[in-house]
């Protein structure tokens, strides 16, 4: 059965309202860079922990510059790749001080600039810190595009590129968190639970499942 991509993103939208880094960041600009570079390639169940820790220590950017990257390293700890990421963050602190006035800039080409910062980090600021319309592909992302049958990509840089064509603007922020909650809740990569999703019977992969 056919459903346009509008009535599947309502749908996840009702069963998953909230954006995870808009609340825990307030949509600042700063802690959702700093929280996103964290979760790369680790758990939530850590990367959050951590953030908490480390802006409880330092809540904004100032007071996070006055830290040595071996004080960071430790407040971030066991999050993947900790001593490289306390690295890139002491980086980019100096980076905001001396070069963009204290702000995180708002162009995907300067955030890129950064060490550390792809587009799936860059993207999350612009949508989340900003409100520019923006689609955050991770992994997640990624997967459940292809299963819908939305896309057929094979890297998350494609996915992006036939998602901005695919979707119109209003939908672009709203991809990544129904997207993320909907693979961590229901769409896991490996043990997808297709029966209780809400939008099963209008999935390509879904529907594979009854054959």
């Amino acid at each position: 059965m056919a459903l346009s991509t509008s009535q599947v993103i309502r749908k996840l939208k009702q069963l998953y309202p909230t954006h995870a880094f808009a609340v825990a960041n307030g949509r600042n600009p700063y802690r959702i860079l700093i929280s996103c570079i964290l979760s790369l390639r680790t758990q939530d169940t850590v990367s959050i922990p951590a953030s908490k820790r480390l802006f409880k220590r330092a809540p904004t950017l100032q007071k996070m510059a006055k830290l040595t990257t071996r004080q960071i390293a430790k407040l971030i700890y066991p999050v993947g790749f900790y001593k490289n990421k306390a690295k890139q963050i002491s980086q980019i602190n100096r980076l905001l001080l001396t070069k963009h006035r204290n702000q995180v800039p708002n162009s995907r080409e300067e955030l890129l600039k950064f060490k550390g910062v792809g587009r799936k980090t860059a993207n999350l600021v612009l949508s989340l810190g900003y409100g520019i319309p923006a689609i955050c592909v991770d992994t997640h992302v990624h997967r459940i595009s292809n299963r819908l049958g939305w896309v057929r990509s094979k890297t998350p840089e494609d996915t992006e590129q036939l998602l901005m064509q695919l979707l119109p603007r209003r939908d672009w922020i709203s991809i990544n968190h129904i997207m993320v909650s909907h693979g961590q809740n229901l769409c896991k990569p490996r043990t997808p639970r297709c029966s209780l999703c809400p939008v099963r019977r209008y999935c390509r992969f879904g529907l594979s499942q009854n054959k």
